[in-house]
């Protein structure tokens, strides 16, 4: 996939608009439960930064509000977590289009970015509307996505707005687009797909790709029970669970030695949905499990998405010994199992 490249463009003298995937949970203090998605933009921002008197804005959404009213939903709350991350001064625009946006963006110095209000509040967002998506591009001279995590939604501020700035993809885009077309491929073997999570509607078109080119699929979590009560047939590399933990909540003790076992001796794995009910004790034992047998091998090509994935990595500790960690659920599902998104279409030369 050719995408057009933000090192392609001189950003001297210029209006940026970078949009970012900022959809967090807040903590009873109100920082950002899990700050991956805020720090995988510095590269993006560190690179726009180093040229001369560049105005820099950053939009994004978090959650689902229903209107501007809803303000638990606000960007302000982001402010002080972004400043300690980019270690910038974070100036915040309570709109993200019309004249308080231009205002801002004209007092923006050298060590500052701007903090656009939730795009969300716009109902016009996720209807993907051209008249809103041009007054989101007014006041810049270029678009930057560097949010891979939202790119299969085809939303005013991915999709739209491309027709009216020149767009081109950030650092994290570039490298998530990479990595999980090697991940696709399997280059290395064995290659083992580990799917978790639930709706097996949305996963079934991955588990069909992973049957192309991988060598076991393990399937566990909410998925393995759907597709037995369904009588789904897979082919001999589908491996749905033997047993199961009280009421179905989790993968059983056998399965978590034969699924620990696959994954010891992978050298490729991609990873992406929990293998029970992690949130809740002692149901995350496989989720666990897996996490830990992962980390653990040191010659494994290992890639893993998906909140309660990611969550799950954190939680062991072991966020840092995987090779890639994608910051897309359902965008990593959508690529790897179609490649095309919307988001990535309008930015192919």
């Amino acid at each position: 996939m050719n995408l057009n490249n933000i090192k392609e463009v001189n950003f001297d003298n210029k209006k940026v608009l970078l949009r970012a995937d900022f959809n967090v949970l807040l903590d009873e203090s109100g920082n950002a439960r899990d700050t991956y998605k805020l720090e995988a933009i510095t590269k993006t921002v560190d690179y726009i930064l180093s040229f001369s008197n560049v105005s820099l804005a950053l939009i994004s959404h978090r959650g689902r509000p229903s209107n501007k009213d809803d303000e638990e939903f606000s960007m302000k709350y982001l402010v002080d977590d972004l400043e300690r991350i980019l270690d910038l001064k974070v100036k915040f625009s309570p709109d993200c289009i019309g004249e308080e946006v231009s205002q801002v963006l004209d007092t923006v110095e050298d060590d500052e970015v701007v903090l656009l209000e939730n795009v969300r509040f716009y109902k016009e967002e996720k209807k993907n509307d051209k008249d809103f998506a041009k007054k989101l591009a007014e006041p810049f001279d270029f678009y930057i996505n560097d949010a891979f995590s939202v790119c299969h939604r085809e939303h005013a501020s991915i999709h739209a707005i491309t027709q009216f700035l020149p767009s081109y993809a950030g650092i994290r885009l570039l490298e998530e687009v990479e990595v999980l077309t090697k991940a696709k491929k399997a280059q290395e073997h064995p290659a083992v797909a580990v799917i978790g999570g639930a709706k097996i509607e949305t996963k079934l078109p991955l588990i069909e790709e992973f049957e192309k080119t991988y060598d076991k699929i393990l399937v566990g979590g909410r998925i393995s029970i759907e597709a037995q009560d369904q009588g789904i047939e897979f082919s001999n590399k589908v491996i749905l669970p033997v047993d199961y933990a009280e009421n179905k909540f989790d993968i059983g003790e056998k399965t978590i030695k034969e699924f620990v076992g696959y994954v010891k001796d992978a050298k490729t794995v991609v990873w992406n949905g929990p293998l029970g009910k992690f949130e809740e004790k002692p149901f995350d034992k496989g989720t666990v499990a897996m996490a830990n047998a992962l980390a653990q091998n040191t010659e494994v090509f290992s890639v893993v998405g998906g909140g309660e994935s990611v969550q799950a990595l954190n939680q062991t500790g072991n966020f840092d010994k995987i090779s890639f960690v994608s910051t897309g659920g359902g965008a990593m599902l959508s690529f790897l199992s179609l490649g095309d998104m919307p988001g990535l279409e309008v930015l192919t030369k």
